[in-house]
């Protein structure tokens, strides 16, 4: 694959610091991401079927949440997990079945080029992090067997509202609505299918949800540390715009698509 990241993008390295600092903590606190990818899973069942897949290619594992929800619905010949962290590489192998034959790759998606070509290409909560989906899918259409599927799931256009209205640079670069995606599906591809649902969490206080975010890697376009002052003033901000009685919310604003190679 070729790199289609352009400058504007955070540097790998940046992501991968900051998804490496929470990786212990990822999977038991990424909750809303583990119901994407399950949802994800359920989506690929429901439009595709649950017919046995020759090979399935999966990008920006991590710790496996899509991985097991795929491989618990899905009879899977051979499996390629990816991810930019190459720590994820026994997090993501302790969530498969016994027997289940699978190799994991280390490194961006965008450089990625395994052997051979694909029926199913997956990744769950990360298409956010590669700003030109164009080229994105024209790669991976490019990887798959006529007749083969791909599903993402990214964010939409409201994801981290709230950080977004205090002027947060946390966020990624490629957030999309799910209308935004039939645009974006090369020639010789169909979409199937989008989705797109928001989902409110609440905190305390407002450095619980910074703790969230450190703990599910997700802030790793954020640039910059926190003064004492700063930190107080983003605080009383907060606090001031989004308190509820229920706490300080963060929106996550998932998004699901559905492609299929004519």
């Amino acid at each position: 694959m070729r790199d289609f990241s352009p400058p504007s993008s955070p540097p790998a390295s940046r992501v991968r610091q900051s998804f490496c600092r929470g990786l212990s903590s990822y999977h038991q606190s990424a909750s809303v991401q583990a119901d994407i990818a399950r949802n994800l899973a359920d989506m690929v069942v429901t439009h595709r079927g649950a017919q046995a897949v020759g090979r399935c290619l999966e990008f920006g594992c991590g710790t496996g949440h899509l991985t097991r929800a795929l491989v618990d619905r899905l009879s899977i010949a051979d499996l390629a997990l990816n991810d930019l962290v190459g720590d994820c590489e026994p997090h993501v192998m302790a969530r498969l079945p016994a027997g289940q034959r699978a190799r994991f790759h280390a490194g961006p998606v965008e450089r990625l080029d395994p052997e051979g070509t694909f029926d199913l290409i997956a990744s769950a909560s990360v298409v956010q992090w590669i700003p030109d989906h164009r080229c994105l899918l024209r790669d991976l259409s490019n990887r798959l067997e006529p007749g083969g599927w791909i599903a993402l799931s990214g964010f939409g256009q409201d994801q981290f509202g709230e950080l977004q209205a205090l002027g947060s640079s946390a966020s990624a670069p490629g957030y999309r609505n799910a209308g935004d995606w039939a645009a974006m599906v090369p020639q010789g591809m169909a979409l199937m299918a989008t989705r797109q649902i928001q989902t409110r969490m609440y905190f305390p206080t407002v450095r619980a949800v910074l703790r969230h975010l450190r703990e599910t890697g997700v802030n790793g376009n954020a640039q910059g540390g926190w003064s004492r002052a700063r930190l107080q003033k983003f605080e009383q901000d907060y606090d001031a715009q989004f308190g509820t009685a229920q706490g300080l919310p963060l929106t996550y604003d998932a998004v699901w698509m559905l492609a299929r190679k004519i």
